[in-house]
């Protein structure tokens, strides 16, 4: 069968190079899709938001599934228009998907569901963390300690548009938990764990990742107990409400004393721990994604892993300020010849030439036996490729 991938970062390309791996799958189709998708399928000039383009994609395509990439075209209810055109679509509803569109509809849905989450917080005092109730990039986020901090992230929150609200600050581990749901049933998918401060020792701004890796070891408890306390009350209570999730929900977790407690639930694939999860993955996906799509899960669809993947993102040199555009990119080849997965997220062909495309750049992802194995791979990888005011983290999955 033929797929069509929606979105052009590096969590598509990582979803296009494990379909391509899928004996059931003929052709892999992007829209738009990147210069590393290129190299796996075709891609197609059509704006993820462009609903008539995409419906008529799929029928020249002939494709039989299409995965919705990021969390904007899901919210905006892109998935509702497909699938009253009778395509089959592995992305929730406008209505589930606004556990992730409304901090305050995903608060209030916790609640009812009866999940742990941070404390909604009357007065912004520090130390809180302070939010924008809607979709910001993964940028809405402000992690305050001093007052100070608290009253900029007030105003800065504020220019996102829409609510704000605040919430107590958790101290803890935090962890990304995916599992794909049907609308009724939740399959656990992985665990991991990312770095969204732009800074090594988590310093500076939040950004949409800087890098993940997985598994996670030293979990309080296991995958299929997160699941059961967190993804599958909240499933259970979106369909009570006659807007079942059909789709991949990615709770952020905080690992605290008082046990795990929400931070955010996200409608789609977590960007970068994609990069890091899909490699891990054993069986093939298309089954998987196939049957959360149709709305039959069958008691068959148990995704293995095996193995650790840590990924790196290199990003522009101002990000999250601002991204780079047109600067020439280098060693893509010599990394990939190392033994590292590249999964392109913000680049670009000009001229028949690699480069930059936005803020983050390049996802780099080693694998091995241990994440200690996988982080070696990656880090030596990333060091053969290089674009004009590069940045990375270095302490990606360092202990």
């Amino acid at each position: 069968m033929n797929v069509l991938i929606v979105g052009s970062g590096g969590r598509e390309h990582a979803i296009a190079w494990k379909l391509a791996q899928s004996p059931l799958v003929d052709e892999v189709h992007a829209a738009p899709g990147n210069p590393g998708i290129v190299s796996l399928g075709s891609c197609h000039p059509v704006r993820p938001e462009d609903v008539e383009g995409l419906i008529e994609l799929v029928r020249t395509t002939g494709a039989e599934l299409v995965v919705v990439g990021p969390e904007a075209p899901l919210v905006a209810g892109v998935g509702d228009e497909l699938r009253h055109a009778g395509i089959a679509v592995f992305g929730p509803s406008a209505a589930a998907a606004r556990i992730e569109g409304s901090k305050s509809f995903a608060k209030e849905v916790m609640e009812a569901a009866g999940v742990a989450a941070a404390r909604t917080l009357a007065v912004p005092e520090a130390p809180c963390v302070v939010k924008a109730d809607g979709l910001a990039a993964g940028k809405g986020v402000f992690v305050c300690r001093t007052q100070e901090e608290a009253d900029r992230a007030l105003r800065e929150a504020a220019a996102h548009g829409g609510p704000v609200f605040v919430e107590e600050l958790l101290e803890g581990d935090e962890l990304s938990v995916f599992a794909v749901a049907d609308g009724e049933y939740v399959v656990p998918l992985a665990a991991a764990r990312d770095y969204k401060r732009v800074g090594d020792g988590d310093t500076g701004p939040n950004t949409g990742g800087m890098g993940a890796y997985t598994p996670v070891s030293g979990l309080p408890a296991g995958l299929e107990e997160l699941v059961d306390g967190i993804h599958r009350p909240v499933v259970a209570e979106l369909a009570r409400r006659g807007t079942p999730f059909a789709g991949l929900l990615y709770a952020g977790i905080m690992l605290t004393a008082d046990g795990p407690k929400v931070l955010e639930f996200n409608c789609r694939f977590g960007d970068p721990e994609t990069q890091a999860v899909l490699p891990c993955i054993t069986t093939d996906l298309l089954p998987l994604l196939l049957g959360a799509a149709a709305g039959a899960f069958d008691g068959t669809h148990h995704p293995s892993s095996a193995g650790a993947a840590v990924t790196i993102v290199l990003a522009a040199g101002a990000y999250p300020a601002e991204g780079d555009w047109g600067s020439p990119i280098a060693g893509v080849a010599e990394a990939e010849s190392a033994g590292a997965l590249v999964f392109h997220a913000g680049t670009a062909r000009r001229d028949g030439a690699l480069v930059t495309n936005g803020g983050r750049i390049i996802c780099v992802t080693g694998v091995g036996d241990s994440v200690g194995e996988a982080r070696a791979r990656a880090y030596d990888a990333v060091e053969r490729i290089s674009f004009a005011g590069a940045r990375y983290r270095r302490d990606v999955a360092d202990g």
